[in-house]
């Protein structure tokens, strides 16, 4: 890692990962910092069949794969690392992390979302004893027994979808009287055999000894609650975006960095891309977009404050 980049991205997810494709094509000299693996929540996909021109659905792991290696084609750096304090100061943004100081001209910062939690009793205490918020990591564990689902958007009917091939118990509660999820992927949940779909129902409490046992489900038609045999619990509840590196930038009530049209925040040279911005749809292409304008913008702004734009 040198000193000083002219771009730094913040996160490797899909956003990141075209980001830094495409300002290392603008050729800037570009890192991205990632704490984790690269790809993101891309990485819990087990298959991906939406995404334009690939034509066969593809793992999540694959294609942030392909999209790493592109941007490293390009010139693009990674660090594998995290971020402990990002901080404008002058023209230049300071950036410290686990494995030292660097500069930077332009951020932009694609630090996705985290799993939002269900807050109820027992929850945190089986989390990782049979509470789970990824299907693709913890499913293969639980093959053949009895799991709960609870969500009712596109991340639920998709990791429901995959537990049906691993067990024909998945039973799938939402709060509402119909998913919020894209309508092909919530039919072809309703269709499948190994999926019972319960709406107007909620978790209210996990119960275990060593691990999940029971799980106590509550009717909101009628009130009434009936505590349930599951061998695991998997929540996909929506998720809260990853702010802390920008306590100052300015945000929606739902606290995701409000951007213009080019991903520009309220902090100069500091641009927002994925699912760490408001956005009325969020999809990898959707974030991949935002990762490729947030880095042409970023490209515009430094030519800006360097006197050479062009007229």
């Amino acid at each position: 890692m040198k000193s000083q980049y002219e771009l730094v991205i913040i996160g490797g997810g899909a956003a990141g990962l075209a980001a830094a494709q495409y300002g290392a094509r603008a050729n800037l000299s570009t890192l991205v910092i990632e704490e984790l693996a690269p790809g993101g929540q891309a990485l819990i996909i087990d298959q991906l069949e939406n995404y334009p021109g690939i034509l066969e659905p593809i793992a999540g792991f694959d294609l942030a794969e392909i999209l790493k290696t592109q941007a490293e084609r390009f010139g693009a750096e990674f660090l594998t690392g995290s971020v402990e304090k990002l901080e404008k100061t002058g023209d230049f943004f300071q950036i410290s992390t686990s494995e030292g100081e660097v500069k930077a001209d332009a951020v932009i910062l694609a630090t996705g979302a985290k799993h939002r939690h269900l807050g109820i009793p027992g929850e945190d205490a089986f989390c990782g004893r049979g509470v789970s918020y990824c299907a693709t990591c913890d499913g293969p564990f639980f093959k053949g027994r009895k799991m709960l689902v609870v969500g009712g958007g596109d991340a639920a009917c998709d990791e429901a979808m995959y537990l049906a091939k691993l067990s024909d118990k998945i039973v799938m509660i939402h709060r509402r009287d119909r998913f919020r999820a894209q309508k092909a992927l919530a039919e072809r949940v309703l269709a499948n055999p190994n999926i019972e779909v319960r709406f107007n129902t909620v978790a209210v409490e996990i119960k275990g000894g060593k691990k999940v046992e029971t799980v106590t489900l509550k009717n909101l038609v009628d009130g009434k609650t009936v505590e349930e045999a599951f061998d695991a619990v998997f929540v996909f509840v929506g998720s809260d975006p990853n702010v802390s590196l920008v306590p100052d930038a300015a945000k929606d009530e739902s606290n995701s960095i409000l951007t213009d049209d080019k991903m520009a925040t309220s902090i100069p040279g500091l641009f927002a891309a994925g699912d760490v911005r408001v956005s009325p749809f969020r999809q990898i292409i959707t974030a991949c977009s935002d990762g490729a304008i947030a880095a042409h913008a970023a490209s515009q702004y430094i030519d800006e404050i360097r006197g050479a734009a062009y007229r």
